[in-house]
């Protein structure tokens, strides 16, 4: 626990036009992977715009490392089916944690803004912003290595008490 920084929260809020794998559409759901650790959502059957608002918990500790999305399509009698994947860079998100240490932050304060570009895999602006005493950021992902699909996720800060934290 000494090299543990805190808790992120990240809801796997819904998929949007992702890709068809099954006859007319998918049974997706998504892992998230941060170093050794994996967690996955639920399988949402027939859909390409699933809502799994579901809440997954990593632990964060230093290095820190990308966080890795994968969704795949669900199959009984096969190896599940790809449905892409995307990656995000959280050193801003944690970045933004650190500068809203013990300083008085109204609430709805813009910490930081992330502009989509080529080297990363927003599909918008998404903002990190101070908000009911946590630092939380919804994002819109677009997936790579597919044809089509985005993922909107909700990060969110958690302390783990008695550790580092930031």
């Amino acid at each position: 626990m000494e090299n543990q920084l805190g808790l992120l929260r990240i809801r796997i809020v819904r998929g949007i036009n992702l890709a068809i794998r099954d006859l007319r559409s998918s049974d997706p759901y998504v892992v998230v992977r941060m170093g050794k650790q994996k967690l996955k959502t639920r399988v949402v059957k027939k859909s390409v715009n699933p809502e799994w608002n579901e809440d997954l918990t990593l632990c964060v500790a230093e290095p820190i490392l990308p966080i890795k999305l994968q969704v795949y399509d669900k199959d009984t009698f096969s190896r599940d089916d790809k449905m892409g994947d995307a990656e995000l860079d959280i050193v801003p998100f944690i970045d933004a944690v650190r500068m809203t240490r013990f300083k008085n932050i109204p609430n709805g304060v813009i910490i930081s803004r992330i502009i989509p570009s080529r080297k990363n895999c927003y599909s918008e602006e998404s903002c990190i912003v101070y908000e009911n005493g946590k630092v939380v950021q919804n994002a819109f992902v677009r997936l790579r290595n597919v044809e089509c699909g985005e993922i909107e996720l909700r990060l969110q800060w958690l302390d783990i008490p008695g550790s580092k934290n930031l």
